[in-house]
């Protein structure tokens, strides 16, 4: 996992894209017409980004406890995952995007490993976004998983190990938990948790939750500063 990324920002924003599903059995329509549409809202999500002031965005693609659903809807997932990387990867590469999956990869059938190989190598140059794609992901395993490969537990290598911390968390779709996404980098993040289907969020709505994050105050456990005022003369 890369460590000395360069970016003109910071700011580190995960989303849990939630609401595909829901977007689309709304509408009448099949379900994985709602991931077609979920795949048009990352996109506008990731040319978005660095405009909002965004250098790393983590999007939560496909979770491990998503292989529960049906074969056919996996199916489906997994070629739109592979038609996105193979369709965006020249587009990245140009707009200075830096691509990385993280998750397992063992469980990814062979074009799906290839797509990704050859995303990630072609846009390893960029600096304007760090664009994270969590796929077949679970942030428990994943901090197990960097815990065994330390040669020595301390809670500074684990962070090393886990990568950069989450400053936002988004999830759309109107649920309001975690669901095993980067629980150990949103230790301190601020979250926010909108009604909005993932396929209707959109630049507009990307931009309004980083100002409502840059509003607020974030202590990391202190308390916040108060000015001393001068005494009056007549108190000295």
């Amino acid at each position: 996992m890369p460590v000395d990324f360069e970016v003109q920002s910071t700011l580190h924003v995960g989303i849990i894209m939630d609401g595909n599903g829901r977007w689309a059995t709304g509408r009448g329509l099949p379900r994985i017409m709602g991931h077609r549409a979920g795949v048009e809202a990352a996109r506008r999500a990731v040319e978005a980004a660095p405009d909002a002031g965004i250098g790393i965005l983590t999007l939560f693609a496909f979770s491990s406890d998503n292989w529960r659903r049906a074969p056919a809807e996996v199916d489906a997932l997994m070629r739109l995952m592979a038609v996105y990387l193979e369709n965006e990867t020249t587009g990245c590469a140009a707009r200075g995007v830096r691509l990385e999956v993280i998750g397992r990869r063992d469980r990814l059938d062979a074009k799906l490993c290839s797509a990704i190989a050859q995303a990630e190598a072609a846009t390893a140059a960029g600096h304007r976004l760090w664009l994270r794609l969590a796929v077949d992901y679970s942030a428990r395993d994943a901090i197990l998983a960097a815990a065994r490969g330390l040669r020595e537990l301390s809670r500074d290598a684990l962070e090393r190990a886990m990568g950069p911390p989450v400053d936002l968390l988004i999830r759309t779709g109107g649920e309001r938990r975690l669901s095993d996404f980067q629980l150990w980098e949103s230790a301190y993040a601020e979250l926010v948790f909108t009604p909005t289907m993932w396929p209707d969020f959109d630049a507009s709505a990307l931009a309004a939750a980083v100002r409502e994050f840059r509003g607020r105050e974030r202590r990391f456990g202190s308390v916040p500063q108060v000015p001393v005022y001068r005494q009056q003369a007549w108190l000295d």
